[in-house]
């Protein structure tokens, strides 16, 4: 699996995880939508935390329709989640550096342009 591919998977992960832990109750269509990635993204991505047992399915007693299933992280869905969340912020403080790097060239090319 090409790298860039991997990180966006786990991305998709970790951002699905922290969003059933925060809206147990959110429809596939609407994490989608939330997260800016297509339907059957999530519908593998949430098969799969259910079959790594990352993620267990419920539903409300009164529920007469779909919309009464929630998703709830199991304890190792937790720890997954936590794991995550480490290797997403590493990720993200890497590319920021980098922006900030980049910037910081730009900037200083810009500089020199006006006063050479």
């Amino acid at each position: 699996m090409p790298q860039g591919h991997e990180a966006f998977s786990e991305d998709v992960r970790f951002r699905t995880l922290r969003l059933l832990q925060q809206k147990p109750d959110s429809r596939q269509r609407d994490i989608a939508r939330e997260l800016g990635v297509s339907l059957g993204t999530i519908n593998y991505c949430v098969n799969a935390l259910i079959e790594v047992g990352h993620i267990k399915i419920t539903n409300f007693r009164a529920a007469t329709n779909k919309a009464g299933y929630a998703y709830l992280l199991t304890p190792t869905g937790i720890r997954e989640k936590m794991m995550l969340t480490h290797r997403f912020l590493q990720r993200k403080m890497a590319e920021y550096d980098a922006l900030e790097a980049e910037i910081g060239a730009v900037v200083r090319e810009m500089n020199e342009n006006r006063s050479g």
